[in-house]
């Protein structure tokens, strides 16, 4: 018998299998509201990480990000997973600082040396940052799903939010969009390896020189951002907008 593809492990590949953003609103509809002061970014706004006063000078960024594979090559995944999960501490103005790994695997999944390398890659792009791991967790599921949740820190009077977009702002991107076109189309026996590639690439990288970048401009030249995943560009600006009031 033929070894199954990793995207053959799931209906639907990376970001592309969440829950839908008019479904979370509805699933968390009533939970209570924080009232510990120090929280200072929760669920509410549907940001892409929370946010908890730590001291006076410094904050934990908190987030958890994993999904289905998106590509075949179980070291890429394990990357993608990686900078995906950290692109969520970016966001916030944040340093991602440790991570603990969340895996499900089917009982009749790909053979051990493909999980293998789809934690390697994972901890290998996690070393690059300057992420310790620290450990994780594992469950038994007919669908592989890998990621992280990671902590992070941030000065409580720098995070970048998706809550302070103003009227005019000019929006800047940082990678190219259309990465879940391409990958879906691959799927399907459609569009080119150069194609493939590149959006591997993109998605392998990580948001570090971004965030650097808005961490040395002067306080406020960046009102507000963003992590464009699973929504794509118009889901996560009708968040901004929405977060914002504008």
């Amino acid at each position: 018998m033929p070894i199954k593809r990793l995207t053959e492990y799931a209906d639907c590949a990376g970001c592309a299998s969440k829950v839908g953003a008019s479904v979370l609103t509805e699933l968390t509809a009533g939970l209570p509201r924080q009232d510990d002061p120090r929280v200072l970014v929760d669920f509410r706004t549907a940001d892409d990480a929370g946010v908890y006063r730590w001291t006076e000078r410094s904050a934990l960024v908190q987030t958890v990000d994993f999904f289905t594979p998106i590509v075949d090559d179980p070291y890429d995944f394990g990357q993608i997973a990686a900078a995906n999960a950290m692109s969520d501490v970016y966001a916030m103005g944040g340093q991602p600082r440790t991570a603990l790994a969340i895996t499900a695997l089917p009982k009749d999944g790909p053979p051990a040396d493909v999980i293998r390398e789809v934690f390697r890659g994972g901890a290998d792009l996690l070393k690059s940052a300057g992420v310790s791991l620290l450990g994780g967790h594992t469950v038994t599921d007919p669908e592989i799903k890998f990621g992280y949740s990671i902590t992070g820190e941030v000065d409580p009077d720098r995070i970048l939010t998706n809550a302070t977009a103003r009227t005019g702002d000019v929006l800047v991107l940082t990678k190219p969009l259309g990465t879940g076109i391409i990958v879906r189309a691959r799927r399907f026996g459609q569009g080119s390896d150069e194609y493939l590639d590149g959006a591997v690439r993109s998605m392998k990288t990580l948001n570090d020189t971004a965030a650097d970048a808005a961490r040395g401009l002067a306080a406020g030249d960046v009102s507000a951002c963003t992590d464009v995943t699973g929504f794509g560009l118009a889901g996560h600006a009708s968040e901004m907008a929405a977060a914002s009031g504008v």
